[in-house]
């Protein structure tokens, strides 16, 4: 249901053009199908019938409207998606409502990026340079606990990094369900309506994270033992079994990855349960695997191979501008410099982090959209929500209607 307070925007009733009827296919057909106001305002084939997709309509009768492209209220239009709709879309989600995607992305790389490595380094720097003042049996007592407090932050910094992950994925997975209907949203109101499934998300994260834990710890463990008799054809059979274990848990993990792809939407959008979100993942992906894994997998390279292109520069200059500014070695220095470096690639890995991460994340949830147009007819429900919303009709959240064959 539609709260009085909510901020809308862009909810101009979409209509048909009216004039002679356009030549050229129907960009909107699709096997799910639909009734509604949504089925009369996009006549997709003969007296407002579904025509396949990319099939030509038949012309309206004399005096009626001809083939008019489907509607778009918000962040794309209401039909089936290309990659190209995808990728774009997701750069518009950073622009349109910059304030609860860029900035709550930003906020939480920079909080995980600061306990990761800031404080990691502050830790091991103070440490080092206590150990270097004290005595000889001090010093190891200093380095014992250097250890053990990096080990501790390092724990935490997980942590973080779960919840932070979590978090942004539920609000980039409602605000890309909310930006398709026209609506922008705050990062309160976005928070809200994940109200009563963040918990869900933050355990789903955290399983996935200990389950890629347990894989490649089982795979260390079975290599281990051709290294502790210490025969080198042993540790040569050792070597390739971590190769080519390595090599199945990277095809098994992109193939669970990509099954799986939609249990944060399916729990933050429909709010099922997360057993019923893992199971509503696996049915969504069916009949179109490669084309999930392609685009998300297309998205990543592209994201991480610009996160490169940014930060590697600025990693290289930590490295080498301490020995070409201090020459003398000072230690001071040094530990100034050091710090000051590391502080700005800091700042540059946590904006260039959470640009990836809303792309990454928008593009999972457009797929999630894009398979529910597909199979559901979701398109017509979301048009037809739109058009009642424009005439001030209350009507609940087309999300969460009844699903088509994908649920079953």
């Amino acid at each position: 249901m539609i709260d009085e307070g909510q901020s809308v925007t862009d909810s101009t009733p979409w209509a048909a053009p009216g004039g002679d009827p356009a030549p050229g296919g129907a960009p909107g057909g699709h096997p799910g199908g639909g009734t509604g106001a949504g089925a009369s305002a996009t006549p997709y084939g003969p007296a407002g019938g579904d025509a396949p997709y990319g099939v030509a309509s038949t012309p309206a009768p004399a005096g009626g409207t001809g083939w008019a492209p489907p509607p778009k209220p918000g962040l794309i239009p209401l039909r089936p998606l290309d990659f190209g709709t995808v990728l774009g879309a997701c750069f518009q989600v950073l622009r349109r409502n910059p304030r609860p995607t860029f900035g709550a992305a930003l906020l939480l790389n920079a909080l995980v990026v600061f306990l990761s490595t800031g404080i990691s380094t502050i830790i091991v720097i103070s440490g080092l340079d206590r150990a270097s003042r004290a005595s000889t049996a001090d010093a190891d007592t200093i380095l014992a606990g250097t250890v053990a407090l990096t080990l501790v932050a390092g724990l935490l910094a997980v942590a973080i990094s779960v919840v932070a992950q979590a978090l942004l994925q539920g609000i980039i997975s409602i605000e890309v369900a909310r930006a398709t209907l026209g609506e922008k949203r705050t990062l309160r109101e976005l928070i809200a309506l994940g109200r009563g499934r963040w918990w869900a998300l933050i355990g789903w994260t955290a399983l996935l994270g200990v389950a890629v834990a347990l894989a490649i710890g089982v795979v260390i463990a079975l290599s281990i033992g051709f290294f502790l008799p210490g025969d080198p054809l042993l540790a040569l059979g050792g070597v390739g079994v971590l190769l080519l274990g390595m090599l199945a848990l990277i095809v098994v993990s992109a193939f669970v990855a990509t099954k799986l792809a939609f249990v944060p939407a399916s729990l933050m959008i429909e709010r099922l349960p997360l057993t019923g979100a893992v199971g509503r993942s696996w049915r969504l992906v069916r009949g179109a695997f490669w084309r999930v894994l392609g685009t998300l997998l297309l998205v990543t390279v592209m994201v991480n191979i610009a996160a490169s292109i940014v930060t590697t520069p600025f990693q290289l200059g930590a490295t080498f501008t301490a020995p070409l500014v201090n020459p003398a070695g000072q230690v001071e220095t040094d530990l100034s410099l050091f710090l000051g470096l590391n502080i700005v690639v800091i700042a540059i890995t946590a904006v260039v982090g959470a640009i990836g991460s809303v792309l990454t994340t928008a593009a999972a949830s457009l797929l999630y959209i894009d398979r529910r147009i597909r199979t559901e007819g979701l398109d017509l429900e979301l048009q037809r929500y739109v058009e009642l919303r424009a005439a001030g009709s209350s009507v609940a959240d087309p999300y969460q209607q009844a699903a088509g064959p994908a649920a079953s």
